[in-house]
Formats: C-alpha cells, sequence, structure tokens
C-alpha cells in the first residue's frame, strides 16, 4: 500500500491549540482557532504488514540521519524506544499506542521519498506520526476516520520527549485549508474553500529558535493570568486570534489576497505586541528583517512568522504566481531554504451527465412509445412533469449549466428535440394560462443547456459514462441516473447538497443511504468511517458489488449513533473526477487489447480503482429517491411527490 502524508503550515492562529485546552480549567478563556494546511511537500512510503515494527528508507534526502531500524512489537520495547530522543522515537510512541489499544501486529514502512525538510516548523515529526498511524489503520482495518488517526498520532508523539500542539497533526487531512477549533478537549476541524489561487512562499530561515523554551515561557501565563501582560497574551490568543481567523476565512472565500496579506502582517504585529514580550526566545531578528526586506515587499501582500515564531520559518503571500517564484529564488540565495504553495479554488462542478440510454424492461409494454424518462409525475405546484425534466430543473436550481444526455442513438435525440427545442403549436399555446405560457419559454431555456452523446454498443453503465468523457473534459462533473428521481428533504435539491459537499472535501463523491440487510444482494455496497459527528459523511474503504447478506453482515456494516450496524447503497448520484474518466479510458482499452468486445465496462470497477488511489467520499443526502425503472417505485413516487 502507498501513502503519502504531507507536512503543515500554520496560516493563522499559532499557539491556540494549546491556549484552547486550558478551558478545561479556566472557562474565561476562549476557544482556540488556527487555519491550517497542508503543503506540496511530504513523506512517500510503502507500507505493509509485518510480523514485527520496521522502518528503513530508499530516499536520498534521509539516508544522513537514516538507519534501518526494527523493533519486536513489543510495548515496553516500544515505549523506551519513544523516550530515547533517537530518530525514531516517534514512530516508536505511535507504534506502542497502537499495540497497547488495538492489540495489532507489525508494520514494515519503507521510505521512497521525503521532500519535507526538518526541524524547520513544518511538523515533519508529526507527518511521520501521522503516516505511521494511517499505516497500522489501513493495514489492519481499524476503522478510524481522519480525526482519529490525527489524535493517535499526537498521542503517540506525546510518549516521546516531544511536546507538540494539536494543530501540527493537521497533516492528516492533506493538501488543503482547514478550520480547526480547540475547545477544552474537544477538536473540530473543517475545510475551507478558497476562491481564487492564494500563492504562498514560505521558508526555513536556517536560524536559531529554542521552541521548548518559547513554550515554556508562554504557558506561565495559564490558566490563569496574574499581571497586565499575561491577560494581553489571553487575548491575542483569544478574543483577538478569533476575530483574525474569521476575517481569513472570509476573505480566502472571496479570493481577496491583498486584504489577506495585509491580515498576516497586522496579525504578526499583534504577535509581536502581545505575546513575544513573554519570552526572550521570541526575539526574532532575522524574521523581522526578512519580513521588510525591501527586495521582497514590492513581491509581496504580506507576511509572517511560523508556528512557535522566533527565528524558524516565515511565510508570505506573494501577488501572483510569477513574484511567489522571485520570492523564492531570493530567500534560497539569501541563504535560507524556500518552498512554494499554491492554494488552488476547488473547481465548483458546472456540468453534469445524465444516462437516458436503456429502454426500460419492467415498464413494457408502455415503454414501446414513451421513454421511462418521460413518464409524467404530479408536482407540489400542481403541474405534471415528464421525470427527465424534475431531473433537469433541479440541476439548473443547483448551479448546473451545461448537461450532457447519453442516448442509445440518433433517433432517440428526435424526442428530446421535440420537448426541449420545438415551441408548442399556437393553436395549443393559446388554451395555456399566463404562467403556463412563460413556463415555455423556461423549457426551451433548458433546451438549450443541453448536448448529446450516443452509446452505440451496449456495454454497460461504464462504457455510457465514458461517452461524455469529452463533454466532462479535465474538470468535476456531477452525474445523475436517468430513471430516478430525487426527491430533497430540505430547501437545497439533493444535487446541491452533493455540490456543496464536494467543495469542501474535493474528492470522488458518491451518494449513499441505508437499506435492509435482506436488499444488500441487489445493490453495490460501500463501507467506510464517518468523518463527521452527524453522520452525513463516510470515508469509504470498501465496494463490494451485490454481496451476500452474511458476507455483509459480517465485513461491511457501518455503525450509527447507536451502535447499530446499517448498510449503505449508492443514492444514485455522483460527482466523478477526470481520474475516473482516465480509469474508464484504461479499461476500455485493456479490453480492446484482450479482444474482448462482450464483457460489460461497469463504473464501479473504475469507481474503486480509483478509491484506492485517491480516496472516495460518501455523503448521505437529505432527501429520498424513486427509481422510475420499478413500477411499484413509479407508483409510490405518483402518490408521495406531489406531497409538500
Amino acid at each position: 500500500m502507498k501513502l503519502f502524508v504531507p507536512g503543515r503550515l500554520c496560516l493563522f492562529g499559532e499557539h491556540t491549540d494549546w491556549a484552547g485546552h486550558y478551558r478545561t480549567m479556566n472557562a474565561d478563556i476562549k476557544p482556540g482557532a488556527a487555519i491550517v494546511t497542508g503543503i506540496e511537500q511530504g513523506i512517500y512510503a510503502e507500507v505493509e504488514k509485518s510480523s514485527i515494527f520496521e522502518l528503513y528508507s530508499t530516499a536520498d534526502e534521509i539516508k544522513n540521519v537514516w538507519q534501518d531500524f526494527s523493533c519486536r512489537m513489543d510495548e515496553t520495547e516500544l515505549k523506551r524506544i519513544a523516550k530515547s530522543g533517537s530518530f525514531f522515537c516517534y514512530c516508536a510512541g505511535v507504534a506502542s499506542y497502537m499495540l497497547e489499544w488495538y492489540k495489532v501486529g507489525g508494520v514494515r514502512i519503507r521510505i521512497t521519498d521525503m521532500t519535507l525538510p526538518m526541524k524547520s516548523g513544518l511538523s515533519s515529526s508529526a507527518a511521520i506520526c501521522v503516516l505511521v498511524a494511517r499505516a497500522f489503520n489501513q493495514l489492519y482495518n481499524l476503522n478510524l476516520n481522519t480525526l482519529g488517526e490525527m489524535n493517535i498520532a499526537y498521542l503517540g508523539e506525546l510518549r516521546t520527549s516531544s511536546r507538540c500542539g494539536r494543530l501540527d497533526q493537521a497533516c492528516a487531512f492533506g493538501v488543503k485549508p482547514n478550520l480547526m477549533t480547540f475547545d477544552g478537549d474537544e477538536i473540530e476541524v473543517r475545510s475551507l474553500n478558497v476562491k481564487k489561487p492564494l500563492h504562498w512562499v514560505f521558508a526555513d530561515l536556517c536560524a536559531e529558535k529554542d521552541t521548548i523554551k518559547i513554550l515554556s515561557d508562554l504557558n506561565k501565563a495559564y490558566p490563569f493570568p496574574n499581571s497586565d501582560a499575561e491577560r494581553a497574551e489571553h487575548e491575542a490568543l483569544g478574543q483577538l486570534n478569533l476575530d483574525i481567523v474569521d476575517r481569513a476565512i472570509k476573505y480566502m472565500a472571496a479570493g481577496d489576497a491583498e486584504s489577506l496579506g495585509k491580515l498576516m502582517t497586522e496579525a504578526e504585529a499583534m504577535f509581536d505586541e502581545k505575546i513575544a514580550p513573554m519570552s526572550e526566545a521570541l526575539h526574532s531578528p532575522k524574521l523581522h528583517a526578512t519580513l521588510n526586506d525591501p527586495n521582497i515587499q514590492p513581491l509581496v501582500w504580506g507576511g509572517k512568522g511560523v508556528g512557535s515564531h522566533g527565528d524558524g520559518s516565515i511565510q508570505f503571500l506573494a501577488r501572483d504566481a510569477e513574484s511567489q517564484q522571485k520570492v523564492a529564488d531570493y530567500l534560497n540565495a539569501h541563504g535560507m531554504k524556500a518552498y512554494t504553495l499554491t492554494l488552488k479554488p476547488v473547481h465548483t462542478v458546472r456540468r453534469a451527465i445524465v444516462p437516458v440510454a436503456g429502454f426500460g424492461t419492467r415498464l413494457y409494454p408502455a415503454t414501446r412509445v414513451i421513454k421511462k424518462d418521460f413518464f409524467p409525475i404530479p408536482c407540489p405546484d400542481g403541474m405534471v412533469r415528464p421525470v427527465i425534466l424534475i431531473l433537469l430543473e433541479e440541476l439548473i436550481q443547483s448551479g448546473i449549466e451545461e448537461i450532457c444526455l447519453v442516448l442509445g442513438s440518433e433517433e432517440e435525440r428526435q424526442q428530446y428535440a421535440d420537448f426541449f427545442e420545438h415551441p408548442l403549436p399556437d393553436e395549443h399555446l393559446r388554451k395555456l394560462n399566463p404562467e403556463a405560457q412563460e413556463y415555455e419559454n423556461h423549457i426551451l431555456d433548458i433546451g438549450k443547456k443541453l448536448h448529446y452523446v450516443y452509446q452505440r454498443e451496449k456495454r454497460g453503465f461504464g462504457h455510457a459514462v465514458y461517452q461524455a468523457a469529452q463533454f466532462a473534459g479535465n474538470e468535476p462533473v456531477l452525474l445523475l441516473l436517468g430513471d430516478t428521481l430525487y426527491r430533497s428533504d430540505s430547501n437545497k435539491p439533493c444535487a446541491l447538497q452533493m455540490i456543496e459537499d464536494y467543495e469542501r472535501y474535493n474528492r470522488l463523491m458518491v451518494s449513499i443511504h441505508p437499506i435492509p440487510l435482506a436488499e444488500v444482494s441487489r445493490y453495490g455496497i460501500l463501507h467506510g468511517v464517518w468523518e463527521d459527528n452527524d453522520h452525513t459523511i463516510l470515508n469509504v474503504n470498501a465496494m463490494c458489488e451485490k454481496p451476500k447478506a452474511s458476507y455483509a453482515e459480517e465485513f461491511l456494516g457501518v455503525r450509527n449513533k447507536k451502535g447499530d450496524k446499517e448498510y449503505y447503497s449508492v443514492f444514485g448520484q455522483y460527482i466523478l473526477t477526470p481520474e475516473v474518466f482516465s480509469q474508464l479510458h484504461e479499461d476500455i482499452m485493456q479490453k480492446e487489447i484482450e479482444g474482448d468486445h462482450v464483457t460489460e465496462i461497469e463504473l464501479t470497477a473504475a469507481l474503486e480503482a480509483v478509491r484506492k488511489r485517491s480516496g472516495m467520499v460518501g455523503v448521505r443526502l437529505r432527501g429520498r429517491m424513486y427509481d422510475m425503472g420499478n413500477p411499484l417505485s413509479l407508483a409510490k413516487a405518483t402518490l408521495e411527490y406531489p406531497q409538500q
């Protein structure tokens, strides 16, 4: 199994993780809040099960400090190594926790590449701890979510001589910005989005920094302040920080890089005024000289320190990509180690695919004269709409700009053209009331957003979806089933719920819903770990097509809040990433090479391949679905859908 864990960069809110923890002793302390992002540099590894715990490396970057290491999976021995202060102490700390609490076997970890600098405020120790926790979790199917991996990495590092903060392990969440809040023992993580690309430069100042003394000095003011200076520190790490973080989130969401950069400079000035006087180790001549360097100022919107501050690392928000590279080159030329990080906006989903090529066998003989996606459904406003119109209206209400229908042949297109492109004859139009006449224009407007592709060979659902690959381009695309009707239980259409969750998680996404154990053999079943307290976001770790009930009961149950097992199938909406179309292309080409023109190309197989490489999120939508190809479900929809 291949793993990657990045380093992390604290953009705003350093020190508030441990400060917020003191709320368990003093309720007057404000919760901590920090904006933290993974970076593009990190640790790459291959992991597998082993009878012992062993680490070795083939990465050139750490050969000078790395020696092959192995140890029995013995709790006493692992704890001893964790306290030794050796290079492997962090790994041993996490392994000892895993053995103590989960009774796991061993793991072999081979570091294949290390692009993350060590001892530079970018949490290389936290990254290795997360890597070890994730290796045990995935190899032994412990069903820990990302927050669980993060917490074990933290607890494992505490078994060493390190005194890391709670935000260091945010690298577990990958290369994206997150808001972390620290309220006593409670930690919450929420993904943030950015409107426009933000061009960061961060650098190791290659100077002296005493993190242990900084933390020791600053902790003296907690939990209860005893002087004006200590009260100023509480204010800076409390309410003032909350205000800064709140403004930073708004600037990132708006794509206002200039205001965000100025806010960085403001945050640094506040730190220097209210926090730096508390520790001599926060005297930072190189940091401030670099922040005020006249050669850098015209290239950046602002800058500040990193992590515990001192003369450890520095960060700037550059004005554009060209300025970003110039700043990095300048810092490198002046004896520092600079790196770039571009936080990119998640492509909002603008396009959708709806396959409608099926005949509708279960609805025969009605489907001799009318396609199943044109079956009429009474709606809450009193109108009777065909299924396809209801689907397309949901897409447009959700912000979709272009829609591709996958048909079986060019001949089928005529029915859609007649409905969406040709106006009603005047003799019929005159019979409609004014509202219905205006609605005619709405239908024709929808027709302008439609594209058509054709699946001329019936080679499976994946093959049908692949016909729209060129339409999808290199963007995420929403996929809806043309014979399924969705009814939201909230004020947001189901499709919009999907899109908003994609913008937070930026991964291949499927909608899910619970089904009875007795019915699992009819569906593809997903297993995973809940990422949120509301049990709406599932980190999918397995997909199984039409399993037997006995297998599902043993291996595929997902625990609900009561501790009972539930079984989840796809709800009928997907957000496909470009990787899915690349995988479908590979699957089709492989069949061509083998001379196999009969075997169906299934979407589930492509989704599983992408999931193994890049992950998959299951989203439990607030809504219901009706299978319009099923006579009983069609009858149920006809009765229920008109109800508000």
